[in-house]
């Protein structure tokens, strides 16, 4: 019999059908979907059956979808999804229905960054000061204690992409009355860490990490998103071996263990400031975004996507993984608004580095501008040597130019 692996997967986007595409390949796997909006083409073959919800946060659309794929099909071996806003819903699906995988404590404490913090604290990690506001009389406090700038963020945000900073006490105080800040409605107030911004990933089966990799981005996450013109990159540099990552080693599979995860990948954004000390930013349940799954492929040389499937559903660590490139991205973005008018630069910039060059996406004439930090296209490249793919990296930043009208 075949086994029967749900995958809550609402919309069909590439990000989410290479993880789903890869449960599908696996051997004695019935897959069967929860869908808001449903695949097309070759990959509407994807789900053995699909149900569709109206609301795809609703953990109860999402547990009575799966109470109806169990009724059809019989009991499901996992419940899945690698989507960071709903992986609290699908852990209380779990549970209700007894099927092996993150629970929601632990789910919550990945998501809520107020007790990620916490958890991570109690743990002896290293993390920004933070404090979750419910009040002015909580965030004049708070401010005395961090100074400014700072940064804000709602509990459960996702990453950069729910985060902004504020620079004085005025901008604070409209910041918190324009999102009425209340004991219903808290904002987790974080210092703002200066220096550089890295990520730290992890493949983790039974509450043990076998492998990980570690990114920077070029410039922080938060600068990239405040600067909405900025051609930013992202580099996996190809040695991580040596001590200067001891650190973040350390952080990285302390705070896998500290907040209880048994099996799956998780993201970690850190900093190392300018003192040379190092905080965590955050961390999530989930396989990175950005490109970057993509990249930790291409620079073990492996398939990321079948390694997180054989890893959730198999329990199995497809491995080792050697390091064997060095591997970075380029976001591709532009000044102005509205859609895109032209891309220029494109035939010189492949002409100069189009040898390095694994994957890229160009943006799309007369489509609209992405709201998205990661912008309207990328370019990936790879070689043996991280200096050839940091210079290779800005030769596209440098040259590649978006338009928007």
């Amino acid at each position: 019999m075949p086994r029967n692996v749900i995958f809550v997967a609402p919309f069909p986007l590439e990000t989410t059908l290479r993880f789903v595409r890869a449960v599908a390949k696996l051997d004695d796997v019935r897959l069967l979907g929860i869908v808001h909006e449903a695949p097309h083409g070759d990959d509407a073959r994807l789900f053995h059956d699909i149900v569709r919800v109206s609301d795809p946060l609703s953990a109860k659309d999402i547990a009575d979808a799966t109470d109806l794929l169990q009724r059809r099909h019989g009991r499901a071996h996992r419940l899945l999804s690698i989507l960071e806003a709903i992986q609290v819903q699908v852990a209380e699906a779990r549970a209700r229905f007894r099927i092996e995988g993150t629970d929601p404590r632990t789910a919550d404490l990945f998501r809520d960054k107020s007790r990620m913090k916490a958890a991570l604290t109690a743990a002896g990690l290293p993390v920004a000061r933070n404090k979750l506001i419910t009040s002015w009389r909580d965030a004049e406090a708070f401010a005395a204690e961090a100074g400014f700038p700072m940064v804000l963020k709602p509990p459960a945000g996702m990453g950069a992409k729910a985060t902004f900073r504020v620079r004085d006490a005025g901008e604070f105080r409209r910041a918190l009355e324009g999102m009425h800040v209340s004991p219903e409605r808290p904002v987790l107030a974080e210092e703002f860490l200066h220096g550089e911004e890295f990520s730290f990933e992890t493949m983790t089966i039974d509450g043990n990490v076998r492998a990980h990799s570690i990114s920077r981005y070029l410039p922080p996450c938060l600068e990239a998103l405040e600067n909405p013109w900025i051609q930013w990159a992202c580099v996996l540099p190809r040695d991580i071996s040596g001590p200067a990552y001891d650190g973040a080693r350390a952080m990285g599979v302390g705070a896998v263990k500290a907040l209880g995860l048994d099996t799956g990948m998780t993201h970690m954004e850190w900093f190392r400031r300018r003192d040379g000390s190092l905080a965590i930013g955050e961390i999530a349940q989930r396989p990175p975004g950005a490109n970057i799954t993509r990249m930790t492929g291409l620079a073990h040389d492996i398939d990321p996507y079948r390694a997180w499937a054989r890893a959730v559903v198999d329990g199995v660590f497809e491995g080792p993984w050697d390091r064997k490139y060095a591997v970075g991205c380029a976001f591709l973005r532009g000044m102005g608004e509205g859609r895109v008018a032209s891309v220029t630069g494109v035939h010189e910039t492949h002409e100069a580095i189009g040898r390095w060059v694994v994957e890229a996406k160009l943006p799309t004439i007369g489509a609209p501008k992405s709201d998205s930090y990661e912008g309207d296209g990328y370019v990936i490249v790879r070689d043996a040597s991280t200096d050839v793919v940091q210079k290779v990296i800005a030769r596209v930043i440098e040259t590649v130019r978006v338009q928007y009208a």
